[in-house]
């Protein structure tokens, strides 16, 4: 049962392993923005691995001594980028077959269509012939995800799906109740109450900033559950259509009058500092943002935040699946190299390894289910270890969706066309945001771009 009230608290202390690791990350980030890739390693077999620059992935660079001490003859560059210029670098590079990267950081959305085009290799006969590794300890919704015909095409560095985090402490102070399954129009609420502009203090944080995988995951997640979807069973574009306007509209008012300021900019990153440091009522998001919030060494609510599920309105359920995972293409000339280097990252021991070295509230949440055995882990994430596996397990489309779609996919559209498409629709709500344009022009202009894409799946395309 998922118990959003339950909250733990613990002294504000420690982390100076973390921070000592902080620094080792931001001096290998800063070689990699001047260079275009952070040098880590010697004269060994070189791979060049391309991940994201979220929190969890700078720590697997602030750890990379570990590595060489067990691959003494892997010689690692990263190239770390923002969310959005990740995906469309990665993307670029592995569609055209640039051979740029020996590893690769994807998701769900591309490794079923990426393994289709024989872009990326099948790392089912890696993982099992790697003493150890148990492929079969993944999270079954994210092993699924990742898997085509039952082999595994990327494997996953963490997962997730999505909840509300909401500052338990000041729920408290303030005689407030979050509700046991939130409906947005109580979030509305609740912001309402607890929104403090003048002290720079927001009633919720909501993700504003362009992109597919920026504003459009969580949005998407309320278009659902408000009875909306892109397309129809008969693949009529229908981001028109009074429920995605009623979504949208809810959406946008909620973070125009009760979000963080700059609304329009704030993307994941934004929303965790702001929400970690204390200026947010609540903030609904990726459950990956535990890694964060419950750092003591890094959050300063650590221990003062609830979970809920993520708001619904029609449906039974909203959260999303996701997951960022690493793949190898199918263009490295350095395989079993990638491999090395994979399957450390995505080990049961690198896990204990950030626990032991970092801290465990660092820990990447959602990949394996035996982390949730540890026990020092299940110590320091009795707030929210329910609440992730929880949420990941209701996320499901006959859960999340009020009527069956054609694509596949929760927070995202499961065709090659909807990197694209998802961009531009973005763009669309960042600018309705920030007051630019209304809803309504934002969802003319983005039924004429889903209409374009429909016009192919008509036509029988694919």
């Amino acid at each position: 049962m998922f118990e959003p009230h339950r909250v733990r608290r613990r002294p504000r202390s420690g982390g100076g392993r973390f921070r000592a690791a902080a620094g080792t990350v931001a001096l290998t980030l800063g070689l990699g923005a001047c260079a275009g890739a952070g040098a880590i390693g010697g004269d060994g077999e070189q791979i060049v691995v391309a991940i994201v620059s979220n929190p969890q992935m700078q720590d697997a660079i602030a750890l990379q001594d570990h590595f060489r001490a067990e691959h003494p003859g892997v010689d690692v560059r990263f190239v770390s980028l923002p969310e959005n210029e990740a995906r469309a670098k990665i993307t670029a590079s592995v569609a055209t077959g640039g051979g740029e990267f020996d590893v690769v950081m994807i998701s769900n959305y591309e490794t079923p269509m990426w393994a289709e085009n024989g872009w990326i290799e099948n790392l089912q006969p890696y993982a099992d012939a790697t003493d150890g590794y148990a492929p079969d300890d993944f999270v079954p919704s994210v092993r699924e995800a990742l898997s085509v015909d039952g082999d595994l095409y990327s494997v996953p560095f963490y997962g997730e799906s999505s909840f509300l985090a909401y500052r338990a402490d000041l729920f408290e102070a303030e005689g407030l109740e979050m509700p046991e399954r939130p409906t947005w129009s109580e979030v509305r609420e609740l912001a309402a109450q607890l929104d403090d502009p003048a002290d720079d203090f927001s009633g919720v944080c909501l993700r504003g900033l362009a992109g597919w995988g920026e504003v459009m995951a969580p949005l998407d997640t309320v278009i659902n559950t408000h009875g909306g979807s892109w397309f129809d069973e008969d693949w009529n574009a229908t981001l028109d259509s009074p429920e995605v306007r009623q979504a949208v509209e809810t959406y946008v008012d909620t973070v125009r009058e009760y979000g963080q300021p700059g609304a329009a900019t704030s993307g994941f990153g934004d929303c965790l500092t702001r929400f970690s440091q204390g200026n947010a009522a609540m903030w609904y998001d990726a459950t990956s943002m535990v890694s964060s919030v419950e750092d003591p060494a890094s959050s300063t609510v650590a221990g003062d935040v609830g979970y809920a599920p993520a708001p619904v309105a029609e449906t039974d359920a909203a959260g999303w699946l996701y997951s960022w995972s690493l793949a190898i293409p199918s263009t490295s000339e350095h395989k079993d190299a990638a491999w090395d280097f994979v399957s450390w990252m995505t080990d049961p021991e690198y896990i204990r390894l950030v626990g032991e070295e970092l801290s465990w509230e660092r820990v990447p949440p959602g990949s394996r289910l035996s982390t949730y055995e540890i026990p020092e882990y299940a110590e320091v994430s009795e707030a929210y270890a329910e609440a992730t596996l929880a949420s990941m397990g209701e996320a499901t489309q006959d859960n999340t969706m009020v009527r069956p779609v054609p694509y596949p996919g929760i927070q995202f559209v499961g065709i090659p066309e909807f990197q694209d498409l998802g961009t531009r629709v973005g763009q669309q709500m960042s600018a309705a945001i920030a007051g630019q344009q209304s809803v309504a022009e934002a969802l003319e202009q983005s039924q004429r771009y889903a209409e374009t894409v429909a016009e192919t799946y008509r036509d029988g395309g694919s």
